[in-house]
C-alpha cells in the first residue's frame, strides 16, 4: 500500500503543506516515485509523521524533533526538558491570572506593575505613571517597601487638593498643602528607609536613577506641585536651612509694588 501527498496528511491528521514543510525542514524523509511522478509513501513515512504530529502537538519545537530520530527511538530526554519548561509556564501563567484577578477585583490599571493594582486606588494618575518609571529604576525589595508604604497610607484630601493644584497657585496655599503632606512624607521615609538614599536600591545605577526620575517628576507634576513636594520633603527630614533658603529664594522673586522683581540696591 502506497499513499499519495493527500491522502498521507488526511491519514495522519494534518496538512499538504504541512507535510511539505516537514520535507523543506528535513524532518521527513522524500519517499520514492511513481513513473507518473507522483510521491509514493509508505508505512515508515506514516510512522514518522504521526511521531511529528504528535511531538509538535505537545510543543516540542521542530528543532528538537529532528534530533529524536525516527519513531522507534526514545525520546525521554525531550519530553523530561519540555516537561520542565511547561512547569515554569504554568506557573508564570497561575500568577499572571493571579495578578489579572487583583486587577479586576480592584478595577486597577492594567499597566501598573505587579502588586500595585490593590493600591491603584490611592494614586492619582501622576503618581501612577511615577510608580510604573520607578519598577525600572528601583528592584524589587524597594518596590514591595513602597507598595507597602502606599497601602498604610491612605487617600487624604490633601492628597486630592494637591492633584488639583494649578501651576499658578498662591505660595500661601502652597505652604500651607507642603505643611500638611509633610506627616504623610515622614511616615513614608521611615517605612521605606530606601527613600532617603535611592542609589542603593537602584538597577542600571544611581546616576541614571536620578536623571530618569527627575526627569519624570518634572514631566508628570507642574512647577507648584513639585515646589509641595519638596517643602513636604524639607519639613519632614528636618532640613530647616534648606527650607529658609526656599524661602528666601521665592522672596528675591517676588515682584514689588512697580510689578518688577525684588533685587537689591547693589544691582544696580
Amino acid at each position: 500500500m502506497a499513499w499519495s501527498t493527500s491522502q498521507l496528511a488526511e491519514l495522519a491528521g494534518t496538512t499538504v503543506k504541512a507535510v511539505r514543510h516537514y520535507h523543506k525542514v528535513g524532518l521527513l524523509e522524500e519517499p520514492e516515485r511513481r513513473t507518473n511522478g507522483y510521491k509514493q509513501y509508505q508505512v515508515s513515512h506514516l510512522l514518522r509523521l504521526l511521531q511529528i504530529s504528535r511531538l509538535a502537538e505537545l510543543g516540542v519545537p521542530l528543532a528538537e524533533i529532528a534530533s529524536l530520530g525516527r519513531a522507534d527511538k526514545d525520546p525521554d530526554e525531550a519530553i523530561r526538558v519540555l516537561d520542565a519548561e511547561l512547569a515554569v509556564t504554568v506557573d508564570r501563567l497561575q500568577r499572571i491570572r493571579a495578578e489579572l484577578a487583583l486587577i479586576l477585583r480592584h478595577r486597577s490599571p492594567a499597566e501598573l506593575p505587579a502588586g500595585f493594582s490593590e493600591v491603584a486606588g490611592e494614586l492619582s494618575n501622576a503618581d501612577r505613571s511615577l510608580v510604573m518609571i520607578y519598577s525600572r529604576v528601583f528592584d524589587e525589595s524597594a518596590m514591595e517597601e513602597l507598595r507597602r508604604s502606599i497601602k498604610s497610607e491612605p487617600r487624604t484630601a490633601v492628597d486630592d487638593e494637591l492633584e488639583a493644584l494649578p501651576p499658578d497657585s498662591d505660595r500661601t496655599t502652597r505652604q500651607r498643602l507642603g505643611e500638611l503632606l509633610a506627616p504623610a512624607m515622614a511616615r513614608q521615609l521611615e517605612q521605606s528607609s530606601w527613600l532617603r538614599d535611592p542609589g542603593t536600591k537602584t538597577l542600571r545605577g544611581p546616576v541614571d536613577a536620578q536623571t530618569t526620575v527627575t526627569t519624570a517628576l518634572k514631566d508628570l507634576y507642574n512647577p507648584a506641585q513639585l515646589e509641595v513636594m519638596y517643602r513636604a520633603h524639607l519639613i519632614s527630614t528636618g532640613a530647616t536651612e534648606n527650607l529658609a533658603a526656599l524661602e528666601a529664594a521665592l522672596d528675591a522673586e517676588a515682584p514689588d509694588a512697580s510689578g518688577l522683581p525684588n533685587h537689591s540696591a547693589d544691582d544696580g
